[in-house]
């Protein structure tokens, strides 16, 4: 079941899960292992950043509409700490290839051509995106991408990235 997104909360902005059977807010994330053409690393390997954890495909319409959004947000935040990592889920890497030929993606690009990860991340649809604080708790999931949902993606990426501040402060 859809649910629509959140409204900006007063005390800071917090987005509701879009997917009611999705991963709940403040839930310790999954770990992953993230496979990319030249490196295998794990989603526990780079707490203490903020991540952006995308699963796409290459026949997701809205996804190609993400991808050009996702790289903004790595150049605009990467050196506050962000990652954009994204989880491709096709089956033959060579479609996976060929999108990205299109699309610039200086971010992690990982290939899960199971779908593993997908179902330990309960996707339900593409793309979806999962917001994970730099402590390694789910902050929000996102489901699809439209224009309209820009503003309110990037203002909970510098929520989450101005908890990371502020809890490097404090040590």
């Amino acid at each position: 079941m859809l649910m629509r997104l959140g409204a900006v909360a007063a005390a800071g902005i917090a987005l509701r899960p879009i997917l009611a059977d999705a991963l709940p807010s403040g839930e310790l994330a999954p770990d992953l292992v993230l496979r990319t053409e030249s490196a295998t690393t794990s989603l526990a390997e780079l707490r203490g950043k903020v991540v952006w954890l995308d699963f796409w495909a290459s026949w997701c319409g809205p996804c190609r509409q993400s991808f050009p959004w996702m790289e903004a947000m790595q150049q605009r935040y990467g050196a506050q700490g962000l990652q954009v990592v994204a989880v491709n889920l096709d089956a033959k890497p060579e479609a996976a290839r060929r999108f990205l030929a299109e699309h610039r993606a200086s971010f992690m690009v990982a290939f899960d051509h199971s779908g593993d990860s997908a179902r330990r991340y309960s996707v339900r649809a593409m793309p979806t995106s999962v917001l994970i604080g730099a402590g390694g708790h789910v902050r929000t999931v996102h489901a699809g991408f439209r224009a309209d949902d820009r503003d309110a993606l990037e203002a909970a990426l510098r929520d989450a990235l101005s908890a990371r501040a502020a809890m490097a402060k404090a040590s």
